[in-house]
């Protein structure tokens, strides 16, 4: 495979008062998968997901007939596309460009339809405009390409574009939602109920003091900070670094 893999999505730093002591929360989205083998992972991430083209006409005009990395892809028109290494460069910034604008017209850079759909997902809820507010933090590049891990798309090398928000959570009933969620799903029944799954996924939300997050890779040296670990017995996927500002990777540029 000579192409490289280009993948561009939202992130969201969810976070809320905790309504009885009110320390800090991060909310992530947990995430069960039957592997091929019969295991089952959980991992938690960002709340988010990937962008769609709204309008592919000035990328067409940069390479030519878009090549998805998968069917579903195309379907949906996300943004994981397959491009020669040498436009990685012009590709880069065209995203960081049209990313900036939440009202663009080529690409869907708002987190709000991500985010309604995986509230709705995850905790059954349907998010509603006044019980959050959101503005961007900036935006990471993932210079350095990595095997992707995608369901869909296993085996490309991958380079990535996050437009990264803090996402505020306003209401207390929507917030004990989410706790809840998080108290009562174990990783053990998320993992039964995704083998029960014909799909063999199955999704719950994780909540976490964001101080307790921040430390656990904060504690590591920064060249050995890309990677999964665990905090109070959770598993977190390395991209929930995107959404923590003041932790510093190689692999990433923040922007």
């Amino acid at each position: 495979m000579n192409e490289l893999r280009v993948s561009v999505a939202t992130y969201d730093q969810v976070i809320f008062p905790h309504p009885e002591h009110g320390m800090t929360m991060l909310a992530l989205e947990r995430k069960a998968t039957v592997l091929k083998d019969g295991s089952v992972t959980v991992r938690a991430q960002p709340f988010g997901g990937g962008v769609k083209i709204l309008d592919p006409s000035s990328l067409e005009e940069m390479l030519g007939e878009l090549q998805f990395d998968c069917e579903r892809s195309k379907q949906e028109q996300d943004f994981r596309i397959l491009i020669p290494p040498t436009k990685w460069g012009k590709v880069r910034q065209y995203c960081l460009h049209h990313l900036e604008d939440l009202a663009d017209n080529e690409l869907e850079s708002s987190p709000v339809r991500e985010l309604t759909e995986e509230f709705e997902e995850t905790l059954g809820v349907d998010l509603r405009p006044e019980q959050y507010t959101f503005q961007p933090i900036g935006s990471v590049v993932e210079n350095i390409p990595v095997w992707t891990k995608n369901w869909y798309a296993r085996g490309y090398s991958t380079v990535r574009v996050y437009r990264t928000y803090s996402v505020q959570l306003l209401d207390t009933d929507l917030c004990k939602t989410l706790l809840a969620a998080s108290r009562d799903v174990s990783d053990q029944d998320l993992g039964m109920r995704a083998m029960e799954n014909e799909t063999g996924r199955a999704n719950s939300a994780l909540a976490l003091p964001l101080n307790s997050v921040t430390e656990a890779w904060l504690a590591l040296q920064p060249e050995s900070r890309y990677r999964k670990i665990k905090v109070d017995g959770y598993e977190l996927d390395e991209s929930v670094l995107a959404v923590l500002g003041n932790v510093d990777v190689p692999q990433y540029q923040r922007m």
